[in-house]
C-alpha cells in the first residue's frame, strides 16, 4: 500500500524482489497497473505490517506498507486503509484545487471520533470543509453522525479558517438514511454535500430534494388484544390475578405480557406461547407453570430483593426503561397524557432498533416521539431524528387520526415534539454537539432521569439542545 494508491495484492507470481546497482527494489504487477521501488530503509515494523521508506523516479521519497492482510485484526485496517485511499482520489477529483489535510483513518477516543470513517480538512485559502467517508465495510447510518462531531472538532480547533460544511461519500444504495436525515440539518448552521461511490471508483454527487420521499406505513390502531380468542383472554386474566404483569400491544395484534419490560408469554389470534429462551404453546394445564415463571421473573427482577448480577435482571433494560416511563409518564413531562402510550408507531421495516420508540400526545393534541435508552449511544439523537421524521408525515396528513389513535383527542397536524429520555450520567457527551446541527423545526428536549431508575424514576436535568 501507498498512500493516494490503490492497494495492490502480493500473490505468487505478481511481485519481485531483486538487488539493482546497489539498491533493494520491489517490483509489483496487476493487470491495471504496474510500480518500482527502490527501497531505502525501514521505518517500521510488526508482526503482520512492515513500513518502509522508499525512492521513486526522479529521486522523490516516501513511504510504502507490506501488511498481511489476512492476519487476526488486521483484514480491517487493511480494508480500512485501502478505503481511506480510494477516499483521497475523490477528494482530489470533487475538491480540485483544495489542498487536502488531516486525512487519516486512526481512531480519536478523545473528541469520539472512529476509524471506521476516513476524514479530512480542506483547506482553499481562509476557506475549509470538513470531509468524511463512509467504506463498503463501515454502517453508513453511522457516518453523519460523527461527520458532524468531525466538522465541529474542526471549527472549535481551526479557529483562522472558515469551515463552510461538510462532505460525505458513502457507497451508491446506501446514501438514502443519511440524504434524508440531512434535509432535517440546519442550513444556516453548514453546508452540506453528499457524494456516492459506484464500483467503478468514481463518484457522483447527489441532489438531496432528490430524497424527499420517505418510506414509512401507518397501520390501523386495534384495541389491546382485539380478536383474542376468549379461551386466551381468560387465561391472561387468571395469570394477571395471581402476579402483577404488564400487557403490551403487539405489532401483529397480539399481546405481550411482561415482568419489568421483559416478555415471557404473547398471545395472538392463534393461541397463547410461554417461555424466555424458548417458546411452547401454551393450554390450560400449563397456566400454573406460566404464573410460577412469571413469579420467578417479579423476585429475579425485583430492586430490593433481586441478585443484580443474575442475567435476568440485567436483561432488555430499556424495555425496563420503557415500563417505568409508561407507568410514570407525567413524571417525564407533566403535559403528557398517561394513556394510551403506542410503542414504534409507525413501525421500522428494515430491522430491529436497539432503542425504544414511543408516541404520546400531549393535552393540547400535540404528539411527542419519545427515544429510549439505558446506555450510552453516540447515535441516539439521529435514531430520534429517524423517527421522529416519519412521525411527523403522518401528522401532517391526519393519519393518526383516520387509523384510530389517541380516541376521543383532537390531534394537531403539526410537527411533534421530540424527548430524548437516558440516565442522567449516560447521555455521549457528544449528543449536545449532533443537536446543535438539527434544523429549528425539530424541537428537541433531553431528559435524563436518576441512576437508580428501577426503583424510582426522578428526572434530574432537562436540556432543549440548540435552543
Amino acid at each position: 500500500m501507498e498512500p493516494g494508491e490503490p492497494a495492490m495484492p502480493l500473490h505468487e507470481g505478481s511481485y519481485a524482489l531483486s538487488w539493482r546497482s546497489g539498491y533493494l527494489t520491489l517490483e509489483v504487477w496487476t493487470d491495471e497497473r504496474n510500480l518500482l521501488r527502490r527501497i531505502t530503509g525501514l521505518a517500521g515494523q510488526s508482526r503482520s505490517r512492515v513500513e518502509l521508506t522508499i525512492e521513486r523516479f526522479g529521486k522523490k521519497t516516501g513511504t510504502l506498507t507490506i501488511q498481511d492482510a489476512s492476519a487476526p485484526r488486521v483484514s480491517d485496517r487493511s480494508s480500512r486503509l485501502s478505503y481511506r485511499e480510494s477516499f483521497r482520489r475523490s477528494l482530489m477529483r470533487q475538491f480540485a484545487g483544495w489542498r487536502i489535510g488531516d486525512l487519516t483513518a486512526e481512531a480519536d477516543l478523545e473528541h469520539s471520533l472512529s476509524p471506521s470513517y476516513p476524514r479530512a480538512l480542506l483547506r482553499q485559502g481562509t476557506k475549509g470543509w470538513a470531509a468524511i467517508g463512509g467504506g463498503p465495510d463501515s454502517d453508513a447510518n453511522g457516518v453523519l453522525t460523527f461527520g458532524l462531531i468531525w466538522l465541529d472538532y474542526l471549527r472549535s480547533r481551526e479557529r483562522k479558517l472558515t469551515i463552510e460544511g461538510l462532505a460525505l461519500f458513502l457507497q451508491r444504495g446506501r446514501e438514502r438514511t443519511t440524504s434524508l436525515r440531512l434535509q432535517w440539518m440546519n442550513p444556516n448552521a453548514a453546508q452540506f454535500q453528499v457524494f456516492v461511490q459506484g464500483d467503478d471508483g468514481f463518484e457522483d454527487r447527489v441532489d438531496l430534494a432528490d430524497y424527499g420521499n420517505l418510506d414509512t406505513h401507518l397501520e390501523p390502531c386495534t384495541r389491546l388484544g382485539a380478536g383474542l380468542p376468549g379461551e386466551v383472554e381468560s387465561w391472561m386474566e387468571e395469570i394477571a390475578a395471581a402476579v402483577p404483569v404488564e400487557r403490551r400491544p403487539r405489532g401483529d395484534g397480539g399481546v405481550s405480557l411482561c415482568v419489568h419490560g421483559l416478555e415471557f408469554a404473547r398471545a395472538t389470534d392463534r393461541g397463547l406461547t410461554f417461555g424466555i429462551e424458548t417458546e411452547r404453546r401454551a393450554s390450560a394445564s400449563n397456566l400454573k407453570e406460566i404464573v410460577s415463571l412469571a413469579t420467578q421473573l417479579h423476585r429475579l427482577r425485583s430492586t430490593a430483593g433481586g441478585d443484580h448480577l443474575n442475567p435476568l435482571y440485567a436483561r432488555n433494560p430499556e424495555r425496563w426503561l420503557e415500563s417505568c416511563v409508561r407507568s410514570e409518564l407525567t413524571a417525564i413531562d407533566a403535559t403528557l397524557m398517561s394513556d394510551p402510550v403506542y410503542g414504534q408507531v409507525p413501525a421500522f421495516t428494515a430491522g430491529d432498533r436497539d432503542v425504544i420508540d414511543l408516541l404520546a400526545v400531549d393535552g393540547r393534541g400535540r404528539l411527542c416521539v419519545m427515544e429510549l435508552k439505558a446506555a450510552e449511544d453516540i447515535h441516539l439523537p439521529l435514531q430520534g431524528l429517524d423517527y421522529w421524521t416519519r412521525v411527523r408525515r403522518h401528522a401532517a396528513a391526519g393519519d393518526f387520526s383516520r387509523c384510530a389513535y389517541f380516541p376521543g383527542v383532537e390531534l394537531r397536524t403539526d410537527a411533534p415534539r421530540m424527548l430524548l429520555i437516558a440516565p442522567a450520567l449516560d447521555f455521549h457527551p457528544s449528543n449536545e454537539v449532533v443537536l446543535r446541527y438539527f434544523a429549528p423545526q425539530v424541537e428537541v428536549e433531553r431528559v435524563g432521569v436518576g441512576l437508580e431508575w428501577r426503583k424510582s424514576l426522578k428526572v434530574m436535568f432537562r436540556y432543549s439542545s440548540g435552543r
